[in-house]
């Protein structure tokens, strides 16, 4: 396990392998930021940050080049673009209190993205927006919104609502985005299991928050590898190539380590696609502001 990064993030989560321009997207919740850079020889090479909003979740491209990004922020999701405006695609959707969290796309273009709350209850909701930029509610009472994948079909969605249960859940996917058929997968003891990715052989990456681990898991829940990290708190894992790419945290921690907060990387046997884009267009109306910086 190597670091990656110079930086040290107060809560990276959420990266993402941009099939694009073969670029890097992670996000820092704890700064509302949109980071994107390059990984080149080992190293995680930053390019630019946009500050978005106070409680920021995870970030999708389009499919288009230059087109952007969409971020699920506080109640709503936004599009940022590549020269760093923010605006809105979708009002307020997440019930007063809650906020957006993880999310990713899926083979048909669309964006899904959960929400979770503070205190913890179970009342949340997971969506999906397709490309007409319309929020359909899939799934409701969640309580930790969190890693997410599809399998490269489309017809299985793997899923994690941190919490009560730590488990790792599956449910079919019809061509309209209804799910069905939810079953366990696995309990994830020693830690709460974060984000999620899937390689190119079906099986599953989770980032095991507490527990200093990265696990590999069967659909059936099998675990198969278990990679231990020099940072407690992982949070979110992508696969670029054969380089695993994990966010980590130092938020909550007496004594941060030195990779705690990192960007950290290590070599796999079976590697990963790039992140699935969301289908629609750039929305074009009054920008929200942001601010665009030269990352660290």
């Amino acid at each position: 396990v190597e670091i990656l990064s110079d930086a040290r993030y107060v809560q990276a989560e959420s990266p993402r392998w941009d099939a694009r321009d073969g670029s890097l997207a992670w996000i820092d919740m704890a700064t509302g930021s949109l980071h994107r850079g390059r990984l080149e020889h080992g190293r995680v090479i930053p390019e630019t940050a946009v500050v978005v909003g106070a409680q920021i979740g995870a970030p999708i491209p389009l499919a288009q080049p230059g087109a952007g990004w969409l971020v699920g922020i506080d109640r709503r999701i936004v599009h940022v673009s590549d020269d760093g405006v923010v605006s809105p695609l979708t009002d307020d959707i997440a019930a007063p209190g809650d906020y957006m969290n993880d999310g990713g796309g899926d083979p048909s273009g669309r964006f899904w993205v959960g929400s979770q709350s503070m205190p913890r209850d179970p009342h949340c909701t997971l969506w999906s927006i397709g490309p007409d930029g319309e929020p359909v509610a899939r799934l409701g009472g969640v309580t930790v919104s969190n890693g997410l994948a599809f399998d490269r079909t489309g017809s299985t969605l793997y899923y994690i609502d941190t919490l009560p249960h730590r488990s790792i859940e599956a449910f079919a996917v019809a061509p309209d985005g209804e799910l069905s058929n939810r079953r366990t997968v696995c309990r994830v003891e020693g830690g709460n299991p974060d984000g999620m990715a899937i390689d190119l052989d079906g099986m599953l990456w989770v980032a095991v928050w507490d527990a200093s681990e990265v696990r590999r898991y069967s659909p059936d829940g099998e675990l198969l590898e278990t990679i231990v990290l020099p940072a407690k708190r992982p949070t979110a894992v992508a696969l670029v190539g054969t380089m695993l790419v994990i966010t980590t945290a130092s938020i909550g921690l007496a004594d941060p380590r030195d990779a705690d907060g990192a960007l950290l990387g290590v070599q796999v046997d079976v590697g990963g696609a790039p992140a699935f884009p969301w289908g629609g267009a750039a929305p074009t109306g009054e920008a929200a502001g942001a601010v665009m910086e030269v990352a660290p």
